[in-house]
C-alpha cells in the first residue's frame, strides 16, 4: 500500500507561514486624506484652515475661467464648497528643512505654541502633527526635544496626532523612532501603542541599501506597528540622485522608481504612501501655468495609485480638490457599471473576479470619503451598491442583498 502524506504536518507549516502573513500584511487602511499641508512651525495658527481655504477661495475667483474650463461647473462648485467647509484635511507644522535653525530657546517656545495650536485645530483636519529634525547625530537631540514640548504644549496626545521622522537612511533609525515612543509614552504617562510616526523617502538610501535590500520594506516591518505613512522627498531625492535642478519634478523617471517601491513595499500593510510637492507655486503672472501643472500632477499621481501628496501654497488646494473629485467621479462612472454586473451576477463585456470588485468598491468608498459624489449618485447607477454593500466587497465579504 502506498504510504499516506503527511497532511498534518503539511498544514501545521502553511498555518505558521499564514500566521506571518497576516501580522505583515494586515491589509489596506481605509481614511487616507487627499493631501498634507506642510506649514512652517512658527507660523503655526489655529484658524490657518480657514485662513488658506479663504486664500484658496479668492485665487479661483480670479481664475474662474480656466478652472470652468478644466473641470467644469459641478467639479468647480463642489472644489469651492470643500474650500470653505474643510480645505484641509491633514497639517503638519514643519521644524525641519522649512523651519531651519533658529536658536533652542525660540524653537522650545515654538514646538509649545504648536502643540497646543495642534490640540485646539477644528476637528476637519482629522490629522495633524509635526516634522521634527532627523533623527541623527547633529540633530537627534533637538528633534526628541521638539517632539516633547510640542507634546507638552498640547497636554498629550491630539486627536489624529503623528509625528514626521525625516532623512531616513538606515533601518536602525526606524528603531531609534520606536524607542523614542516608547520612551515618551512612559514618561508622560501616554498609553502604549499610541503615538505613530511617518517616515520621509529623500535619500535613495531609503530606498535600495548597499546589500541590495529594499530598505522602506525593512523599515514598516522594523516599526512595530508604528508607521502610518511613507511620504516621498521630492527634492532632496532628486539632488541625492544627481539630477540637475531643472529636471528634478514629481514626473522625473528617479520619482517614478522610488515611489514604485514605495508603493510596493506598503501594499496590504495599512502604511500609506503620500506623493511629495512641487515648488512651483500659482501666484502672479505665472499662476493659470502653475494651476495647470499642479492639476495635471495630482491626476498623474493618482492614476498611479498615490491617492494623497503634500500641498504647500493653498493656490494647491484648488487644484488638489478639483484634480481629486475629477478623478473619482471618472472612476465612478467607469466602476460603476462594472459593480452592478458583479453584484447582479449578469457577466457583461468584463468578467470580474473578486479581487477586481474589491478594487471597484474600493476607488468608489475613496470617492465617497473626499466628497468626491454622494451615495445617491452611487445608488444612481448601481442600484444595489449601498456603502455597506461597497464596504463588504471591499472586506471581500459575499454582500447580502
Amino acid at each position: 500500500m502506498t504510504p499516506r502524506i503527511d497532511l498534518h504536518n503539511i498544514g501545521e507549516q502553511l498555518r505558521a507561514v499564514d500566521t506571518v502573513l497576516r501580522r505583515q500584511y494586515p491589509g489596506d487602511r481605509p481614511g487616507q486624506p487627499v493631501h498634507t499641508v506642510y506649514v512652517n512651525g512658527a507660523h503655526a495658527a489655529v484658524d490657518l484652515p480657514g485662513e488658506w481655504g479663504a486664500t484658496a477661495l479668492r485665487l479661483s475667483d480670479q481664475h474662474a475661467e480656466q478652472l470652468l474650463e478644466l473641470v467644469g461647473p459641478g467639479v468647480l462648485a463642489r472644489t469651492r464648497n470643500m474650500l470653505r467647509q474643510r480645505p484641509i484635511q491633514d497639517l503638519r507644522l514643519d521644524f525641519e528643512d522649512g523651519y531651519g535653525i533658529r536658536g533652542d530657546a525660540v524653537e522650545d517656545n515654538d514646538a509649545r505654541w504648536a502643540g497646543r495650536v495642534l490640540a485646539a485645530l477644528p476637528p476637519a483636519v482629522f490629522s495633524r502633527g509635526v516634522r521634527v529634525k532627523g533623527l541623527t547625530v547633529g540633530e537627534y537631540d533637538r528633534a526628541i526635544r521638539t517632539l516633547e514640548l510640542v507634546l507638552d504644549g498640547a497636554g498629550g496626545v491630539p486627536e489624529g496626532f503623528v509625528f514626521t521622522v525625516p532623512k531616513l537612511r538606515a533601518v536602525e533609525q526606524v528603531k531609534v523612532a520606536v524607542q523614542v515612543c516608547e520612551l515618551l509614552e512612559s514618561v508622560h504617562g501616554i498609553a502604549s501603542g499610541t503615538l505613530r510616526f511617518e517616515l520621509q523617502i529623500e535619500s535613495p538610501q531609503a530606498v535600495i541599501a548597499a546589500d541590495g535590500s529594499a530598505v522602506v520594506a525593512r523599515a514598516i516591518q522594523r516599526s512595530g506597528g508604528r508607521c502610518t505613512g511613507l511620504h516621498y522627498g521630492t527634492y532632496d531625492y532628486s539632488a541625492a540622485c544627481g539630477i540637475a535642478p531643472q529636471f528634478q519634478s514629481l514626473e522625473h523617471p528617479v520619482a517614478d522608481h522610488a515611489k514604485t517601491i514605495m508603493q510596493v513595499a506598503a501594499a496590504q500593510t495599512g502604511v500609506w504612501v503620500c506623493d511629495g510637492s512641487t515648488q512651483v507655486l500659482p501666484v502672479g503672472d505665472t499662476a493659470p501655468a502653475a494651476l495647470e501643472r499642479h492639476f495635471r500632477l495630482v491626476t498623474r499621481a493618482l492614476e498611479r495609485g498615490y491617492y494623497q501628496g503634500w500641498d504647500m501654497h493653498p493656490g494647491h488646494l484648488i487644484t488638489r480638490w478639483a484634480a481629486t473629485f475629477t478623478f473619482f467621479r471618472n472612476a465612478l462612472r467607469a466602476a460603476a457599471p462594472r459593480i452592478d454586473d458583479y453584484l447582479r451576477r449578469r457577466g457583461g463585456a468584463v468578467v470580474d473576479e473578486p479581487a477586481t470588485a474589491q478594487a471597484l468598491a474600493t476607488v468608489v468608498l475613496r470617492g465617497l470619503d473626499c466628497g468626491a459624489f454622494d451615495p445617491e449618485d452611487v445608488t444612481a447607477l448601481a442600484p444595489d451598491a449601498s456603502v455597506e454593500v461597497l464596504t463588504q466587497l471591499r472586506e471581500r465579504k459575499v454582500p447580502e442583498l
